[in-house]
């Protein structure tokens, strides 16, 4: 093999994916020393996705001093891609769950630094920003992300304020006029891979507050809040948003990006194959090696594996798929352009035994992979 692309999703509890890229490229040069390797580690939008972004195409880690969750001050980061012309961002850069350690509260945690980077990001003259959503602490419909740049919130007493979870219910209008004139023409994109919907039982409060801390009554509070919020933006900004999948991701911060910012919702692997030139990659290519911890109906359902296998399939290059395990149910994956699905763990036993032996399982894997295409190469 002269040229292989690696683009694998992390496996989730064991592995990142640029550990996963590391693993494969040293087996990779093992058996095929000339071989080029180009390794592209996927993030769903969640924490690590601008380093996995940096690692992909290059580029520079930007640091500033933001708001964290409790509107306290705080180091963040994103990184800057394509010569200074794209931004990533990473909201659990600044409003992430880890951040909250035993404060957790979604009724008073805010996005308002994701704003500041982004309006930093802005400044610096970037054409093109990318808001990774994923791993969030809140629950303010990204009215926080708003506030940063200009956006005002005002109460039924005439006052502006800065909306939490907790609070979304007290706005009474949205003021856009006074939003920040330098993100006019810049092309804002959000990563987002799931498809709840605003409010309800399959909405942002219901489904994801409870993990950052919310009981039964918050979680109904809450839930009003973002009806609310949702009446308001259709109301005063004509988008009725309620139903579109993926605006309750992020505690509704998907919807405060369209609503906001305009931006587009898109699934997180298309996001990442489209920023790193992924169909140029790839026309020459013998090989793309991709995976996750687990291939099932859920695979199918246009995460890693699948967006990069339909690209593949157009290029007429194979694709071998590496996971930790795998359902009976994914004959449908072939049609879409996997060659093979290959499971690393050896020996039938628990999770929490067999996670330990991820790395070690991966190697195996990869090695006999290699020794196969190499012997029949011969």
């Amino acid at each position: 093999m002269k040229k292989v692309v690696l683009v694998p999703d992390s496996f989730k509890g064991t592995m990142s994916s640029s550990k996963v890229c590391e693993i494969m490229e040293k087996k990779i040069k093992e058996h095929f020393p000339q071989c080029q390797v180009i390794s592209i580690p996927v993030a769903d939008g969640g924490e690590g996705s601008v380093d996995c972004f940096l690692a992909a195409v290059g580029g520079e880690k930007i640091e500033i001093e933001v708001k964290n969750p409790y509107f306290e001050d705080m180091k963040a980061f994103y990184g800057m891609i394509d010569n200074g012309k794209t931004a990533v961002i990473e909201m659990a850069a600044c409003a992430g769950l880890p951040l909250v350690e035993d404060r957790k509260n979604p009724a008073k945690t805010t996005t308002y630094g994701v704003g500041q980077l982004i309006l930093d990001a802005a400044r610096r003259g970037v054409k093109k920003i990318i808001v990774g959503l994923g791993g969030s602490c809140t629950n303010d419909g990204g009215c926080g992300v708003a506030a940063a740049v200009g956006v005002k919130f005002i109460n039924k007493n005439g006052d502006e304020f800065i909306p939490t979870g907790g609070t979304l219910q007290e706005i009474d209008r949205i003021d856009m006029s006074g939003k920040a004139e330098i993100l006019r023409n810049i092309e804002i994109i959000t990563m987002c891979d799931i498809d709840n919907p605003m409010y309800g039982p399959n909405g942002a409060a219901h489904v994801f507050a409870p993990q950052k801390g919310a009981d039964r009554e918050m979680v109904l509070h809450l839930d009003k809040g973002v009806k609310h919020l949702s009446e308001i933006i259709k109301k005063d900004l004509n988008k009725d948003l309620a139903e579109v999948p993926g605006t309750g991701a992020a505690g509704a911060m998907g919807a405060g990006m369209m609503a906001f910012f305009d931006s587009t919702l898109q699934m997180g692997i298309e996001t990442v194959l489209d920023t790193v030139k992924f169909d140029s990659l790839i026309h020459d290519a013998d090989m793309i090696f991709t995976g996750e911890g687990k291939i099932d109906g859920q695979s199918l359902r246009g995460k890693v594996v699948m967006g990069v296998a339909k690209r593949a399939y157009a290029a007429k290059v194979p694709v071998i798929v590496i996971a930790g395990g795998a359902e009976l149910d994914i004959d449908e994956i072939y049609d879409f352009g996997v060659t093979s699905v290959f499971t690393i763990n050896r020996l039938p036993e628990d999770f929490e035994k067999s996670r330990l032996k991820s790395i070690e399982n991966l190697s195996f894997t990869m090695d006999n992979i290699l020794r196969l295409i190499k012997k029949m190469k011969e």
